[in-house]
């Protein structure tokens, strides 16, 4: 009998043993998940614009907010000189590492076609055929903007992406999509052209800004995003972006965010 309860009794310390090593290892395994993760998000926000550009009669404010360490938007700036200048808006299908990991190749396929920044149409085409053989299924959204102070002209074309915003005494939206990213090799981006006036003021962004729901499953949608944006005219760029996002968590305030939020604002003066 006594030799029976020292078997348990060994059998049971072996078995706490084993479970105290699977925890540490466990333990371990997540630290280091924890810190390539760490590693991830310093190298994605790395290739982020460090600061906006300085383009004669623009003011310019931009968000990005990450839904996880790693995100699938991106945005990039394409200043020429100080009257000339590009803005790109991207998101990526999905989250997560692969989300991240092809928003981190946008980096390299914009620095590939720069040399077509003052062309929208020509720019897509050449981020969608760049893109094209490494995507792997996965489907990208963009928004370009090309901002002509000289000309005070805009030229604007998109991939599949949540219209421009353009508000001065009214509200217009602007589409001019052609296909996502990754769905054709060769794909048209139609152009719009839109003259600019002095108070007019762009929102560029991504589905992350007007897809939130509330608790009851609501959208925050683009009427209160319009409302946001008409009704805060007269605020700072810096400040009418910090007051979207603010609206945008108190709508959401009980349930957790499900998409990267990224948005740039640009006054004309």
């Amino acid at each position: 009998m006594l030799f029976d309860h020292l078997g348990f009794a060994v059998l049971l310390v072996a078995f706490g043993y084993s479970a105290l090593r699977m925890t540490l290892k466990n333990e371990h395994r997540l630290l280091t998940i924890e810190s390539e993760l760490e590693i991830a998000h310093q190298i994605q926000s790395s290739i982020l614009p460090t600061m906006v550009p300085e383009i004669n009669h623009l003011r310019i404010a931009a968000a990005y907010h990450p839904m996880t360490a790693v995100a699938g938007d991106f945005y990039e700036f394409l200043p020429v000189d100080d009257d000339h200048a590009g803005f790109l808006v991207a998101d990526v299908c999905g989250h997560g590492v692969p989300a991240a990991l092809i928003a981190s190749m946008l980096k390299v396929a914009v620095q590939s076609v720069a040399s077509e920044a003052s062309h929208p149409s020509k720019l897509l085409c050449g981020l969608n055929r760049v893109l094209a053989g490494s995507l792997q299924g996965q489907l990208v959204s963009a928004a370009y903007l090309w901002i002509d102070m000289q000309a005070r002209t805009a030229l604007y074309s998109a991939a599949g992406h949540p219209p421009l915003l353009r508000s001065n005494h009214h509200l217009e939206s602007f589409e001019s999509n052609g296909l996502l990213f990754g769905v054709l090799p060769e794909a048209a981006y139609p152009v719009r052209e839109l003259p600019l006036t002095k108070g007019d003021r762009f929102l560029l962004y991504t589905d992350g800004i007007s897809e939130p729901e509330n608790a009851a499953g609501e959208p925050f949608g683009d009427k209160r995003l319009a409302e946001v944006l008409q009704q805060h005219q007269s605020l700072p760029t810096a400040d009418l972006s910090h007051r979207i996002l603010t609206e945008i968590e108190a709508w959401q305030r009980s349930s957790e965010p499900r998409d990267d939020m990224t948005l740039i604002v640009i006054d004309v003066d």
